[in-house]
Parts: C-alpha cells; sequence; structure tokens
C-alpha cells in the first residue's frame, strides 16, 4: 500500500496522468536515459536510481526506486575487477551477478546503426563457482557502436558513446526484476488395458467399454460384469490369465487394477449368477 502512494506521489510531481507506467523500450533507453547521463545533460531522472551494485543486493534495489511496473531502473557504473584489465567485478555481500546467453544489439531505427547492447544476468547466492541460482534478473544496457556507423546518427549518440568507451568507470543503465514462476503442467499417467487376440470385434469393442474407466471416478464393478462379453465356458475354479491388464474367470472377463481386483471382488463374482 505504501510504495502504491508513493508511486502516486511521484506521479503527481512529474505530471503524469493516472495509470502511467514505466515501461521503456530498449532503444528509449540508450536515447532518452543513458546518453544524456554520459553526457552530463540536465534531465529529470526520478524514474531512473543510481546505484553502486557491487554494494547492493538485488531484494534491497527495489526499495530505492518505486517506478517502473517489470522491474527496477537504476544507473550504475562498472566496476573493473582488475585495474589493468577490462573485466568487471560483478560481485556482492551475499552473492554475484552472472552473464547468461548472447547480448543483443540494440538499433537506432531511422538509421539502422547500433547504438547498444543488452546483457541478461542472473544472479547467485555464495562464491564461485558453488553459487546458488535464484530468481533474480539484470537486464545491463551499455552503450556500442557498429563496426561501420552511419553518418546520419545523431551526434549526441556518436559523442557519448565515445566518452564511455575512454572511461574506466563505465556508464550502463541495468533493469533488476525477480522472475516469476508459474505452475507446470503435470501430465497424469495413463493406463493400457490390453485386449485379448482371440476376441472378435465385437467382443473387443464390448472389452474395452467394460475395462475403460472415466479419471478420478469410481469403478463400478456390478455394472462392468454385466457389460463383459462372453467366452467359452470354463471351469470357474480353473482362472486363465490372457494378457496384462485383462483376467478371464469362467465367462467373465474381467480387468484387472494393480493385479488387485480378482482378489478384492472375487466373492460378488462367485455370486452372480
Amino acid at each position: 500500500m505504501a510504495d502504491h502512494l508513493q508511486v502516486q506521489e511521484q506521479q503527481k510531481l512529474l505530471n503524469l496522468p493516472p495509470g502511467f507506467r514505466f515501461q521503456p523500450t530498449d532503444m528509449e533507453i540508450i536515447t532518452f536515459y543513458l546518453v544524456p547521463k554520459v553526457l552530463k545533460k540536465v534531465f529529470n531522472t526520478m524514474v531512473v536510481g543510481e546505484v553502486d551494485l557491487n554494494k547492493c543486493e538485488p531484494w534491497d534495489l527495489l526499495k530505492k526506486v518505486s517506478m517502473g511496473d517489470k522491474g527496477r531502473y537504476f544507473f550504475s557504473q562498472k566496476d573493473l575487477k582488475y585495474s589493468t584489465g577490462i573485466r568487471t567485478n560483478r560481485a556482492t555481500k551475499a552473492g554475484y551477478w552472472k552473464a547468461t546467453g548472447k547480448d543483443k544489439e540494440i538499433v537506432h531505427p531511422p538509421t539502422m546503426s547500433i547504438i547498444g547492447m543488452k546483457k541478461t544476468l542472473v544472479f547467485y547466492k555464495g562464491r564461485a563457482p558453488k553459487g546458488e541460482k535464484t530468481n533474480w534478473i539484470m537486464h545491463e544496457y551499455r552503450l556500442e557502436s557498429g563496426k561501420q556507423p552511419t553518418p546520419n546518427l545523431p551526434t549526441d549518440i556518436v559523442k557519448a558513446t565515445t566518452i564511455n568507451a575512454s572511461s574506466k568507470g563505465e556508464y550502463v543503465i541495468c533493469r533488476i526484476f525477480l522472475k516469476s514462476i508459474g505452475l507446470k503442467k503435470v501430465m497424469m499417467p495413463s493406463y493400457d488395458m490390453s485386449i485379448p487376440v482371440s476376441m472378435g470385434g465385437e467382443q473387443q469393442q464390448g472389452f474395452l467399454e467394460s475395462t475403460t474407466l472415466d479419471p478420478l471416478m469410481d469403478y463400478d464393478m456390478l455394472s462392468s460384469l454385466a457389460s463383459s462379453p462372453l467366452l467359452p465356458t470354463t471351469s470357474l475354479d480353473q482362472p486363465h490369465t490372457f494378457e496384462a491388464g485383462s483376467f478371464v474367470m469362467g465367462s467373465a472377463v474381467l480387468p484387472v487394477m494393480n493385479n488387485h481386483y480378482f482378489g478384492n471382488h472375487y466373492q460378488q463374482m462367485m455370486a452372480l449368477p
């Protein structure tokens, strides 16, 4: 409730209409937020906070910014793992961020030039390589230029990309969110009721009707016996097994469910005419 009221207050300060949701596209994140930040231009950054990702756990970041329907957005400067290298330090006190998948290119539609890259990372608790994977996800947006930039690309984008590439404290925008876990579909096992090969077409049809059970319904033994097909008369005390899934006692073909049917219903069957 408190978060909802805080969002409403921010909307009033920004003069936003009711129901507003902050869901920028990848291209908008680069052009309208990351570029002005690198160029140190004055613009409203209330919807995008600024944090040090190495000093914050993902579950604490959501409290720092209330704007964002499907995640929170933050400016962050990349921390190099070694002063003479290019590897990024992504460790926190509780765990670390690990990159996954392939980076996605972000294209400027008017010129069809690459202006940025989107990297996906997953948070692991503990220390590598024995960390415990969590459902916390980060999308990291950085400035990037193609091998052959288009001459018509806006000057601000070109300038910001050059500054970021030459800076040790490269600015990026990170979107942090907790991946939702949906219910998995459970497949129920099916039961195979084999049909004796000695039966004719009509007898096989009757056998299927008498041995097929509706799921999660009580089995009516008397009705199934009444509709069972008749076979040549044999002695009642000489049962014969045809195949797995069927049982013959006298003139009745009985379905076997978990090998317990005959033992449980022998007395009722003997009482039938």
